[in-house]
C-alpha cells in the first residue's frame, strides 16, 4: 500500500462523498479497503455510542466486491454513479434484505426484512457500501434515543448528552465518521433534531419527494425519508439518488428529480444575490429559545446578507398552534399504524396468554416502551367518538391555517430561516419526568411536518462544545433553492465537523 494511500484511508470517515468516490472509481483505493476501514473504525467506536442495532459486514463486503469487479472491467466513473463506493447506513425502520427491521423495538426484535424498501434499494443501485441498521427511539416515538429497547445511542461530541431522536443513530453514525451518509426518518424533526444535535447536516425533503415504500409507518401523513451527512453537497447527491416517483408509493411525487448537487455548485460560483431569505420573527419570539441560538439565526442571516441576499421578516401567525396540532395528528396516526402489531400476525407475542384479549394486551405492554404506549393511547382518545370534532378535526383545520401561512410567507422569500431546536443537546435522563418539555424540542421543525415542505438543518458552531445550528425551509419541491442557500451558509460558516473528541479513550473517559 502507498503512502497516498494510507493516508486516504486515514482520513477516509470525514472524507466527502465526492473524495471518496472519486478515489474508489479511480482504482486509488478499492471499494474493498474503503469497507473494511469502516467497519474497523465502527468496531473501534460503536461500543461507546451505540450508533448501530446491526453493522453488516457481509453485505458491504459483497457490495464492495462487486464494485471492484466493474471497475476492474472496465466501468467508467460515470456509468458507476458519484456515490460509488460511498459508505451509508440505514435508520432501522427500514427494510433491507438480509438484515434484520426491528425499530428499535422489543415488539419487533427478531423481524427480518423480506425486501427492500425503495429508499434503500435506490442508494445501493448507487453502488453504495451498506454498513449495517441504525439505532432509534422505539417505533420513532421520541426525541433522543432514550427510548429504544437496545439502549440509547449517545452524542459523540458529549457522551452525557443524548444524540436526539428518534434518527439518533443516523445522525451519531456521521458525526462519529462510521458513515458517510445515513438515511433517517423526519415525523416531526426526526432527522433534523439529530442532526442539530450532532453538528451534522440533515436534510427533510418535501413529502412525497422520497418514495416512503418499505418505511415502517408511524404518521404516514407527516413521515419522510431523507439523509444526514456531513455537508449540504453530500445531502443533495444522496437525495437525487433516492427521490423520484415510485409506483409503489401513492403519494410519491411525479415531479422531475434534477441533480440536486448542481444547485450546489452553482451556487459556490455565484453569490446571494437576488435570493430572498426571511427571518421567521415572530416564532424568534418564543419561550424557551436559548438566546444563544437565536443569536445563531441573526448571525445566519448577516452572512447571507453580505453574500448579497436579500433579508426580510415574515411570519407564520398561527405557529403557536403547530405543536400540540402536530402531537393530535401524529399520535392519532401512530395509533393506527402500530394497530397492526398485535402479536399474532407478527410481532412480539406474549407467552401462555389466557384468550386473545389477554394476549393483545400482554404483547402489547411488553412490545412498546413507555413514550410509544403514551401516544397510542392519547391518539386512540382524539380519535374517540366523543373527542374526535374537538381534537382530530381541529388539528386538521389548524394544518390548513400552516398550509397558509407558509404559502403567504413564500411568496415574499424563497427561504425561511428559523432555529433548528429550541436548545442545545440535552442530558440523559433531563426530561424523564417531563415528557411536555421533550416534545417542546420539535417546536420548530414539525410545523414543517405539518405543512409538508422542505427543510434542512445546518450546523453553525460550537456552544460550551456541543453543536449550535439554524433551520433554513423553502416551499414544496423548491429543495434546489433550499440547498442553494445553505451551500451558501455553510460556505461562510466553515464548521469544523472533524473536531468531534472522540476516539476510544476519550469517550469512555467520559462516560
Amino acid at each position: 500500500m502507498s503512502d497516498s494511500t494510507e493516508r486516504d484511508l486515514q482520513q477516509l470517515p470525514f472524507l466527502s462523498a465526492a473524495h471518496i468516490s472519486t478515489l474508489v472509481t479511480s482504482g486509488e483505493v478499492s471499494a474493498r479497503e474503503v469497507a473494511t476501514t469502516m467497519l474497523q473504525r465502527i468496531k473501534d467506536l460503536d461500543g461507546d455510542i451505540h450508533a448501530f442495532n446491526e453493522v453488516t459486514p457481509e453485505l458491504a463486503l459483497a457490495a464492495a466486491d462487486a464494485l471492484d469487479k466493474r471497475i476492474a472491467d472496465g466501468a467508467t466513473a460515470d456509468e458507476l454513479g458519484q456515490l460509488a463506493g460511498v459508505p451509508v447506513a440505514f435508520k432501522d425502520n427500514m427494510n433491507q434484505l438480509g438484515t434484520h427491521m426491528t425499530c428499535s423495538s422489543r415488539m419487533l426484535a427478531n423481524f427480518q426484512s423480506p425486501y427492500d424498501a425503495t429508499a434503500v434499494r435506490r442508494l445501493l443501485d448507487a453502488n453504495t457500501i451498506p454498513l449495517g441498521k441504525l439505532n432509534m427511539d422505539d417505533l420513532a416515538c421520541g426525541s433522543s434515543t432514550e427510548s429504544s429497547a437496545t439502549g440509547p445511542t449517545y452524542n459523540p461530541w458529549n457522551r452525557k448528552h443524548v444524540p436526539g431522536g428518534s434518527s439518533g443513530g443516523s445522525a451519531a453514525a456521521v458525526a462519529a465518521g462510521m458513515a458517510t451518509i445515513t438515511l433517517g426518518s423526519d415525523t416531526g424533526g426526526s432527522i433534523r433534531q439529530p442532526a442539530a444535535f450532532t453538528g451534522t447536516v440533515g436534510l427533510k425533503p418535501s413529502y412525497g419527494r422520497v418514495s416512503r415504500y418499505g418505511c415502517a409507518a408511524l404518521a404516514s401523513s407527516l413521515d419522510q425519508i431523507g439523509p444526514l451527512s456531513h455537508s449540504v453537497r453530500d445531502s443533495a447527491l444522496a437525495l437525487s439518488a433516492i427521490a423520484g416517483i415510485d409506483p409503489l408509493d401513492a403519494s410519491s411525487l411525479d415531479v422531475s428529480v434534477p441533480d440536486f448537487a448542481v444547485a450546489c455548485d452553482h451556487a459556490l460560483q455565484g453569490t446571494a444575490k437576488g435570493m430572498r431569505v426571511a427571518i421567521v420573527s415572530d416564532v424568534l419570539q418564543q419561550d424557551g429559545l436559548d438566546p444563544r441560538l437565536k443569536a445563531e439565526v441573526l448571525t445566519a442571516a448577516e452572512l447571507l446578507a453580505q453574500q448579497g441576499a436579500d433579508i426580510i421578516e415574515v411570519t407564520l401567525p398561527s405557529a403557536q398552534y403547530g405543536p400540540p396540532a402536530y402531537y393530535i395528528l401524529g399520535s392519532a396516526e401512530a395509533s393506527s399504524n402500530l394497530a397492526r402489531l398485535d402479536g399474532v400476525r407478527y410481532g412480539h407475542r406474549a407467552e401462555d396468554a389466557t384468550d386473545i384479549l389477554d394476549l393483545y394486551l400482554r404483547s402489547r405492554k411488553e412490545g412498546f416502551s413507555p413514550e410509544t404506549i403514551r401516544r397510542i393511547m392519547f391518539g386512540t382518545h382524539v380519535l374517540s367518538s366523543g373527542n374526535y370534532d374537538d381534537y382530530y378535526l381541529q388539528a386538521q383545520k389548524v394544518r390548513t391555517l400552516i398550509k397558509g401561512d407558509y404559502a403567504a410567507a413564500f411568496k415574499q422569500a424563497d427561504v425561511l430561516l428559523t432555529p433548528s431546536t429550541p436548545t442545545l443537546a440535552f442530558k440523559f435522563g433531563e426530561f424523564a419526568d417531563d415528557p411536555l418539555a421533550m416534545y417542546l424540542s420539535d417546536y420548530y421543525t414539525s410545523l414543517v411536518n405539518i405543512a409538508g415542505i422542505a427543510a434542512l438543518s445546518l450546523p453553525t458552531r460550537l456552544i460550551d462544545g456541543l453543536p449550535a445550528s439554524v433551520q433554513l425551509i423553502a416551499d414544496h419541491a423548491c429543495e434546489t433553492n433550499l440547498l442553494r442557500a445553505a451551500t451558501l451558509l455553510e460556505s461562510s460558516l466553515n464548521f469544523d465537523y472533524r473536531s468531534v473528541p472522540l476516539t476510544k479513550a476519550a469517550a469512555v473517559a467520559d462516560a
